[in-house]
């Protein structure tokens, strides 16, 4: 069997403002913090003598190539990454940050919130918008019945609720704050 992977499909570019500030931070966090410690240990290390051996200097380098490989990755996400930073104008119906609370066929309660590929966390309730049960919310309003396709089987949802937290949005509504 070969090491073949098909390519994945491209993940939506769109973040919250929480979610791009969390991002920002990790990289200031590596660049200006980590790196620098990592790279000081290193050095230490390789004073020592003989770098064949030197399992802290192995493992030093190790961390160096892992911390500049997220750094690049995080400078060209950030670059390509769009900040939903307003409101959407029919703030009944769902769209990318919206809380959902959703009734299932058993009537039990789900609540999620969209978000962006790069901030999903189940664990708070947030999915990301390219999930198929966000997918097939977006754009539907209260009192709406969606039909998903799940790994378990086709899933019945209600959406009962759709709200939208406008301190994260800074109160903007109806249109971005600033372009691209």
């Amino acid at each position: 069997m070969g090491r073949y992977r098909p390519p994945q499909q491209p993940s939506s570019a769109y973040i919250t403002p929480q979610g791009a500030a969390k991002l920002k931070e990790e990289l200031d966090y590596l660049w200006r913090k980590k790196r620098p410690q990592v790279t000081q240990a290193v050095s230490e290390a390789a004073a020592l003598g003989d770098r064949s051996e030197n399992a802290e200097y192995i493992y030093g380098k190790k961390q160096l190539r892992e911390i500049d490989r997220r750094v690049r990755f995080l400078r060209k996400r950030l670059e390509k990454l769009v900040t939903v930073d307003y409101l959407p104008d029919d703030q009944n119906r769902v769209y990318f940050g919206a809380w959902v609370e959703l009734e299932k066929e058993d009537e039990s309660r789900v609540h999620y919130r969209i978000v962006g590929p790069d901030e999903f966390d189940l664990n708070r309730g947030w999915i990301s918008m390219d999930a198929p049960l966000a997918k097939a919310l977006i754009g539907k309003a209260v009192e709406e019945e969606v039909w998903v396709k799940l790994p378990s089987g086709e899933e019945s949802f209600f959406i009962v609720t759709v709200r939208y937290d406008s301190a994260a949005y800074n109160g903007h509504s109806g249109q971005p704050s600033t372009p691209g």
